[in-house]
């Protein structure tokens, strides 16, 4: 073959399917690169939730941390206030013991001071029926003054006497119905004082006895 046909016959055909090796050098250079990139995300992507979840996870600690804090601290100050109503409770306790012995003292006292003023009078009565007098009113004369003393007693104790008027209306918690009788009084009402009742500062020592108008009287 002559240079000629050398130089006119056309270069070999490529097999069918086949790239040339400077296309596949590159195709398998581009894929390289696509791995890597991909790698390289995912690698941040992995390290950047690692650390995001490091950082929740430290949130949580703190948050852990300071919830145990503050449990800590509502126990000591539930245990200071139980130890400071404990305190209260008893002081309380104490005040009543106080408050309720001075009571007893205070009312052993005024029962002493009563008992001494009535031993008075009664010196005067005991004298009374014991002394021999003249006359009854001589007699008369010693006991009005010893009743005298008795009333300034009961005086000064609050204690009154209790004893309404014909013609009153009957009260339950001071009066005590002995009988019905007839009389010019309105039915219903006190007709007489059988005999009078006593109160201390409006409390009733002893009901009054009466007895009460049938109405009767009114007729004719």
């Amino acid at each position: 073959m002559t240079e000629e046909e050398a130089a006119q016959t056309p270069d070999e055909e490529q097999p069918e399917g086949t790239e040339p090796a400077d296309d596949a050098d590159a195709e398998s250079e581009t894929e390289q690169s696509v791995e890597d990139v991909l790698g390289s995300t995912s690698t941040s992507l992995v390290a950047k939730v690692a650390v995001e979840d490091e950082g929740l996870a430290v949130d949580l600690e703190e948050h852990l941390a300071d919830l145990e804090r503050r449990r800590e601290e509502a126990e000591a100050e539930a245990e200071e206030f139980e130890s400071k109503l404990k305190r209260k409770q008893a002081d309380f306790q104490n005040y009543k013991k106080r408050a309720k012995k001075r009571q007893e003292q205070l009312e052993e006292r005024a029962t002493e001071d009563l008992v001494e003023r009535l031993l008075d009078v009664h010196e005067n009565l005991k004298r009374a029926v014991e002394d021999e007098h003249e006359n009854v009113e001589s007699l008369r004369e010693g006991v009005e003054l010893t009743l005298k003393e008795l009333n300034r007693v009961l005086d000064e104790e609050n204690v009154t006497e209790i004893e309404p008027d014909p013609g009153e209306d009957v009260d339950p918690q001071r009066h005590e119905v002995m009988m019905r009788v007839d009389s010019d009084h309105p039915e219903d009402t006190i007709a007489d004082v059988y005999r009078p009742g006593y109160e201390m500062a409006d409390k009733v020592l002893q009901s009054a006895q009466v007895t009460v108008s049938d109405g009767e009287g009114d007729e004719g």
